[in-house]
């Protein structure tokens, strides 16, 4: 579950990283419509599919420049008070100086039960402006399934099920779903 910030003002992106910048890092928040957002710690099962994510896309990335990266904010200029942490993004080029970043080739969202109307909602329209990002997969972690969201004269989501795979051609390969899902019990 996630604990909002009480703010008379919305926050804008500037006046956020000012803030969030002293934050302890064990602290993960996000800034939603104005508002900083505290981000529950994720299930076991999340972390799991997380690290296999980011295992997997990292290699897949690497030998284009490319890194796989957890934590990475993302900003926007089509919205100024908006700036989520995916689960994984893959980002090209130098590894960023800060925590953020505005040129995604890929995000993963992993769904959590808290966060999943925001993650198929407002998010994937915050996403949708970022004119770097090539694929969205919105990950469950009750079930082996994916949505593929990729944009292609307006963003089309695919699902893909356990026994098939994620193609990347932005990366050069594809992601097995149960790799995704490998040492994860339902």
């Amino acid at each position: 579950m996630a604990l909002a910030v009480k703010r008379d003002a919305r926050m804008n992106v500037a006046a956020y990283r000012r803030w969030v910048e002293p934050r302890p890092d064990e602290e993960r928040w996000e800034l939603l419509d104005g508002v900083p957002v505290l981000m529950a710690p994720p299930s076991a099962r999340h972390q799991r599919i997380v690290t296999n994510l980011i295992k997997r896309l990292d290699n897949l990335a690497e030998p284009r420049g490319c890194g796989a990266y957890p934590g990475l904010a993302i900003l926007s200029d089509a919205m100024d008070d908006y700036a989520p942490y995916p689960d994984v993004v893959v980002h090209c080029g130098p590894m960023p100086p800060t925590g953020f970043v505005d040129d995604p080739l890929v995000i993963v969202e992993v769904l959590s039960p808290g966060t999943m109307t925001n993650d198929r909602g407002h998010k994937l329209a915050f996403y949708a402006t970022m004119p770097s990002l090539q694929t969205l997969l919105i990950v469950y972690q009750n079930e082996a399934r994916i949505e593929v969201w990729r944009c292609d004269a307006g963003w089309i989501m695919q699902p893909v099920g356990a026994d098939e795979v994620v193609d990347l051609p932005e990366l050069g390969g594809t992601l097995p779903v149960a790799e995704i899902y490998d040492r994860v019990t339902f």
